[in-house]
């Protein structure tokens, strides 16, 4: 994975400083802690919502910046690595061109209402649990501590980001809470 993304981004800095950022991003997600004791299911779809949460995260983050010509550029940058990584994803799943093309779209989809849930949702604890069984459980039976854990985990992280610069955030020296 990580070959590959260098590759889609060795032409700029600021696609390099995406690049680490989204490397940052995807290392969070792989947390143990998702998947071992919040329930989160560690299949496909469980990977994708917990990289989606992080993204969702930093992007809001970013999005309360001045948006400078870098800063918006880092972000479409962003945005494009993770899409990029769930193209090469289902590539290496076995998934034909046309195939791939509609699952991306599907999982476009699935990006931008999560964010726009997540943002809708944050600081609003009930709102946020309920937009996390949606998407993150997908409706399925868990601990409701489960639920209530990621969602305050998703609440310490808005804030521990808000804390880093947004410098920081763009040279991909993100730093999130357990």
């Amino acid at each position: 994975m990580i070959g590959a993304l260098k590759q889609f981004f060795s032409s700029s800095t600021t696609q390099m400083q995406a690049y680490e950022a989204y490397t940052a991003i995807v290392g969070q997600a792989r947390n143990p802690v998702f998947y071992q004791q919040w329930q989160v299911e560690d299949s496909l779809d469980g990977r994708f919502d917990c990289i989606v949460l992080h993204l969702c995260l930093v992007l809001q983050r970013l999005e309360q910046e001045d948006a400078s010509a870098e800063m918006r550029s880092f972000v479409q940058y962003l945005s494009e690595a993770f899409f990029a990584d769930m193209d090469r994803s289902l590539r290496e799943m076995g998934a034909s061109d046309t195939g791939v093309g509609h699952k991306v779209k599907k999982m476009a989809q699935a990006f931008y209402g999560r964010k726009k849930a997540y943002g809708d949702a944050m600081g609003d604890e009930t709102a946020l649990r309920e937009a996390l069984l949606r998407n993150v459980y997908r409706d399925k039976a868990v601990p409701a501590e489960c639920v209530a854990s990621l969602a305050a985990y998703m609440g310490r992280n808005a804030t521990l980001l808000q804390e880093q610069g947004a410098d920081a955030l763009m040279l991909g020296k993100i730093r999130f809470s357990s």
